[in-house]
């Protein structure tokens, strides 16, 4: 038969649905930190066979946002600093590549989409509404992410922006997060400047302000003070 000359526009993978549904229920705390995840539970409660669960939980395992414990059992990773930091440096290197590619070819209409978004912000950290400052804060960020054109950058930030979500919702309920107002308003004026060096610098900086303490975490035996590794 020939090929239809229709074009339809793309679906995403069922694998990539599930991935998304799993990788946001993880991060918004639907699903608890050491939960364990069942992959016919999983299927069942998304509608799907066991493959695209389990393509899923491989992915988000790579991530660091689930493990498998000895037995085979897969739980959902708790937050671990060391993680946090390790996505931390990839995240911010790959906003500052992200911007410094961006702001030649940013438009007028970009400056005013991140206005608008850094004021969605503030008004959101200001009412104290983290999913909205979530929501507003990944639109920011994600005008010049697009606008780079870079499909590397975006990859590698889709494997660890979620690792760093989950810290993020412990920061824009801090006076942490209220600093991002500024940050954010000193970006988008770099950007209107077309100050491409100074406006990278500042995206990295800003993604590397991120400051997370779980104290219901055990630190590692390489994280504990060096007296406790005296005999």
């Amino acid at each position: 038969m020939p090929v239809p000359t229709e074009h339809l526009p793309p679906r995403p993978l069922l694998r990539d649905e599930v991935f998304a549904r799993l990788r946001d229920a993880i991060v918004d705390g639907t699903l608890a930190p050491d939960e364990q995840l069942r992959d016919t539970d999983i299927a069942a409660w998304l509608g799907v066979s066991r493959t695209p669960v389990r393509e899923a939980l491989l992915e988000l395992g790579r991530s660091g946002l689930v493990r498998t414990l000895p037995g085979r059992a897969t739980v959902v990773a708790p937050l671990d600093i060391r993680g946090v930091r390790d996505a931390q440096a990839v995240v911010a290197a790959m906003h500052r590549l992200a911007v410094e590619g961006a702001v030649p070819v940013l438009t007028d209409d970009d400056i005013e989409r991140m206005r608008a978004a850094g004021a969605a912000f503030a008004a959101a950290q200001e009412r104290g509404d983290v999913e909205a400052a979530l929501e507003a804060d990944r639109a920011f960020h994600a005008i010049a992410v697009d606008g780079c054109g870079n499909a590397a950058v975006r990859a590698v930030l889709d494997q660890y922006e979620p690792v760093l979500q989950r810290a993020e919702r412990l920061r824009f309920g801090s006076a942490e997060g209220r600093d991002s107002v500024a940050r954010h308003a000193r970006l988008v004026e770099l950007c209107a400047r077309r100050d491409a060096a100074a406006a990278a610098a500042l995206a990295e900086q800003t993604w590397q302000s991120l400051i997370v303490e779980d104290a219901h975490e055990s630190p590692r035996p390489d994280d504990r003070p060096d007296e406790e590794h005296t005999p």
